[in-house]
């Protein structure tokens, strides 16, 4: 990843599966680019390790105030409550969204592509999930594969999917890679 790259993560202000926001974080700067956390509301967002309670990370922009045209790519780590919320909340959904209009990068795991979904981005897409996301992907339009990753550049952007923390690697490297573009 060139350097000066800068990388959004979307998060809620709870229910974020702490390792899909952390080691994607550490890929992205140990590959030269700045991540930077962007949830719904300012202070602190709290991890989970499943159901459990994990860490506090501090949220560096609101939706409201982050400007995707700020940002060269965007994760959305998964958990089922981050993305079951973010989809809720139309500023969220519109600062996803952007960086389809403007062609940019996008990485998403797990539950993550629930926000895609609203922002009615994967239509014509191909692209893997938390299996539960099965129907729910291919009533958006989408074609679902069960696979460690999933590397679309089938539209206006690359768009890179991996199932469960278990893929995180296959995941990290294709997210990094795809941010370099």
């Amino acid at each position: 990843m060139a350097n000066g790259k800068t990388i959004a993560f979307l998060v809620a202000p709870e229910g974020v599966e702490q390792v899909e926001l952390t080691e994607p974080w550490k890929a992205v700067k140990q590959a030269g680019g700045t991540p930077r956390l962007v949830s719904t509301s300012s202070g602190q967002i709290q991890a989970f390790k499943h159901l459990d309670k994990a860490g506090t990370f501090a949220v560096d922009a609101t939706v409201d105030d982050a400007d995707p045209a700020g940002f060269d790519g965007l994760v959305l780590p998964g958990g089922v409550a981050n993305p079951d919320f973010l989809r809720t909340v139309p500023g969220a959904v519109r600062f996803a969204r952007a960086f389809f209009d403007a062609g940019k990068p996008v990485a998403a795991i797990c539950h993550a592509p629930w926000t895609l979904i609203e922002a009615d981005v994967v239509r014509g897409r191909t692209l893997t999930s938390w299996p539960s996301l099965r129907t729910d992907l291919g009533n958006a339009g989408a074609t679902w594969k069960d696979q460690e990753v999933v590397v679309c550049t089938d539209g206006p952007n690359t768009l890179v999917t991996s199932r469960k923390p278990g893929d995180l690697k296959a995941f990290c490297q294709a997210a990094t890679d795809a941010f370099a573009v």
